[in-house]
């Protein structure tokens, strides 16, 4: 670390946002850069267990290390130089602007994070399951990293593994990005179209060879837990729920390829707020008259994606064998600093 210089940077107010692009709901990120503000990798990401999940102090020394290695080929010209990102700045965003630089207080990355959404869910461009799914947790796709060594997979399992990774290979790429930390893998991963893509390749160094692996993506391969993000685009439903099997289907009459769910957990808050009526084992079969979906497993889901805070929905409901109806109104999350 003595070979770098440090910076920290304590507000975004005048930072290219541009350049320095990443998913703001991580708890630290740091960017390991030349004087030519050319980005060697990142260091930092999380996962929804917890904010230090893949962060210690020896995989830091690894990126480190490696980021030595990268300048020292990037004096040499062996290094390619990499175009630089559109710059783009805080001040661009009106919502924020009125946020922060109106009443003189400092802008930080999670606000950039959720007012730069508020921007998109204004302008009709959010799309839910790219901006407030970020970051898809690797281990949906079975990959376990032996996190103190970097990028070496510690555990291959489920897709990876039948694609051929093993315990012991060290990703080097990303759809033919090179990546050096968990945090480029997460980012590079991160822009895997969540519609359109049905496979991802990675490049393993497996005992100094290459081998490249075309990893087939399971359904909803994006998916994964997103309360710790307190996203002001994420509607607040007050309830948890968990997919019906297709036995558990076809016993109740509704269809297998629908997105019925069954309630199992209700939210204080809602219940103080009466936001629905809605009670532990009910089961969720219908939206507004609509039971299926493409991208939802359950009725839950369906919502997230496709609701905007404050619709109020009318929910389909299966209650000890009767089909009723449950009027449901979904909240915005009041942003606290």
């Amino acid at each position: 670390m003595s070979q770098y210089v440090l910076v920290r940077t304590i507000r975004m107010d005048n930072v290219d946002i541009g350049l320095f692009e990443h998913d703001r709901n991580n708890t630290l990120y740091f960017y390991l850069m030349n004087a030519d503000e050319q980005i060697y990798m990142r260091y930092g990401g999380r996962d929804s267990a917890a904010a230090d999940t893949y962060l210690n102090l020896d995989s830091l020394a690894v990126a480190l290390g490696q980021g030595l290695e990268l300048h020292e080929k990037y004096k040499k010209s062996e290094l390619a130089k990499a175009p630089r990102p559109k710059p783009s700045f805080p001040r661009e965003y009106s919502l924020l602007v009125e946020r922060t630089f109106a009443k003189n207080q400092c802008v930080e990355c999670h606000l950039i994070g959720d007012y730069v959404n508020l921007h998109r869910e204004k302008d009709k461009t959010l799309d839910k399951m790219t901006h407030l799914y970020r970051s898809p947790d690797i281990k949906t796709i079975g990959i376990y990293l032996d996190v103190p060594k970097g990028l070496v997979v510690k555990e291959a399992k489920a897709a990876v593994a039948e694609a051929g990774m093993k315990a012991g290979d060290r990703i080097t790429s990303v759809n033919g990005t090179p990546v050096w930390t968990f945090a480029d893998l997460q980012h590079y991963y991160d822009k895997t179209d969540r519609r359109l893509a049905k496979t991802v390749q990675f490049a393993v160094d497996r005992a100094g060879k290459s081998e490249t692996l075309t990893v087939t993506l399971p359904v909803r391969w994006w998916y994964y837990d997103v309360r710790y993000r307190q996203s002001s685009v994420d509607p607040r439903l007050y309830f948890e729920s968990r997919p019906l099997t297709e036995a558990e289907k076809k016993d109740r009459g509704l269809p297998v390829d629908g997105f019925a769910c069954e309630v199992t957990r209700l939210d204080s808050f809602g219940l103080m707020m009466k936001s629905h009526e809605l009670k532990v084992g009910d089961i969720v079969f219908g939206v507004n008259g609509v039971e299926r979906d493409p991208y939802a497993h359950t009725a839950e889901l369906y919502m997230k994606l496709n609701l905007t805070p404050g619709d109020i929905v009318k929910l389909d409901v299966l209650r000890d064998g009767k089909r009723i109806q449950n009027t449901l109104t979904s909240y915005r999350l009041s942003f606290r600093k």
